[in-house]
C-alpha cells in the first residue's frame, strides 16, 4: 500500500506545487497564440471608409457641339413638317381645282361636234327650209348652254387669231407665208384651245405666219426717249465743272470753310 502524505509534507514542499502549477497548460491562452495575423492596412480598417474616385467632369466643347447637332436636327424636322403641310394643302387645292379635267377633255370634243354642225349649214339654206333653221336654233342654244357650263367651271377658250405665236397655249401645224403679219404671228386657226382656271387644257392647232416684217419691239423700249443734242452738251457742262473743282481731294470743302 502506497502510504499517503501528510499535511506537513504538503506544506514542506510548497515550490513544488508552484512550480507545476507554472508549467500547466493553461487553455484559455492557447486561442490568443493562434490568432489570425492583422491585416497590412491597419490604419482603413481603424479610419473613415475611403470615398469612391469622383468621374471626370464632361468636356464643354463635346456638349456644345452636342446641342448645335441637336438644334440642326429640330429645324430641319420642323422644316420638313412645314413642307409637308404646305405640299398637302397645295395637293388639296389643286385636287378641287382640277379634278374635272378628265371630264372636261371629254366634253370639249361634244363642243367641237356641235360647232361643225353648225357651221356645216349656210345661211342661205337655213331661211328656205323652216325645218332646217328649227333644228339650228336648237343646236345653237346647245351650244349656249355649253359654253355657260364650261364658264361656270372655268373653262375659257383660247383666243389665238391675230396673236403672237406662244408654245405655252398654241401648236403649230403648218407656216404660211403672208407679208402682211409679222413672222411668228396665228393668221389661221385650225382648233380652238381651252384652259382650266390657269393651266393648259388643250393648246390651240394653228397656222403661223413666215416671211413678213419682223415683231415690233416691247413697248416700254420704244417709251424711252432718246438723248437729244441739248441734252448731252448739259451733260459735258457738268462733266467739265465737276472736274474743274479742287485739283486736290478736299480743296473745295477748305475753300468752303
Amino acid at each position: 500500500m502506497t502510504p499517503k502524505k501528510s499535511s506537513a509534507d504538503k506544506k514542506e514542499n510548497p515550490e513544488t506545487e508552484s512550480e507545476a502549477t507554472d508549467q500547466a497548460p493553461d487553455p484559455a491562452a492557447e486561442p490568443d497564440a493562434e490568432a489570425a495575423p492583422e491585416p497590412e492596412d491597419a490604419e482603413n480598417t481603424d479610419g473613415e471608409p475611403e470615398a469612391p474616385d469622383e468621374p471626370d467632369e464632361p468636356d464643354v466643347e463635346s456638349l456644345q457641339a452636342e446641342v448645335a447637332d441637336l438644334s440642326d436636327k429640330l429645324l430641319r424636322a420642323l422644316a420638313e413638317t412645314e413642307n409637308i403641310r404646305r405640299r398637302a394643302e397645295r395637293d388639296k387645292g389643286d385636287a378641287s381645282k382640277y379634278a374635272i379635267t378628265n371630264f372636261a377633255r371629254e366634253m370639249l370634243s361634244v363642243s367641237d361636234t356641235l360647232q361643225r354642225a353648225l357651221g356645216s349649214v349656210d345661211a342661205a339654206v337655213r331661211k328656205e327650209h323652216a325645218v332646217i333653221e328649227q333644228l339650228m336654233v336648237g343646236l345653237e342654244m346647245n351650244e349656249r348652254e355649253i359654253k355657260t357650263s364650261f364658264e361656270r367651271f372655268g373653262i375659257k377658250d383660247i383666243e389665238a387669231m391675230g396673236e403672237k405665236f406662244d408654245h405655252n397655249l398654241h401648236e403649230a401645224m403648218f407656216e404660211i407665208d403672208d407679208p402682211s403679219k409679222p413672222v411668228g404671228t396665228v393668221v389661221q386657226v385650225m382648233e380652238t384651245g381651252y384652259v382650266l382656271k390657269d393651266r393648259l387644257l388643250r393648246p390651240a392647232k394653228v397656222g403661223v405666219s413666215k416671211g413678213g416684217p419682223a415683231p415690233a419691239k416691247d413697248s416700254s423700249m420704244e417709251d424711252t426717249p432718246a438723248p437729244t443734242s441739248e441734252d448731252e452738251s448739259e451733260q459735258k457742262d457738268g462733266q467739265a465743272t465737276y472736274e474743274d473743282k479742287g485739283g486736290e481731294p478736299g480743296a473745295q470743302l477748305d475753300e468752303e470753310l
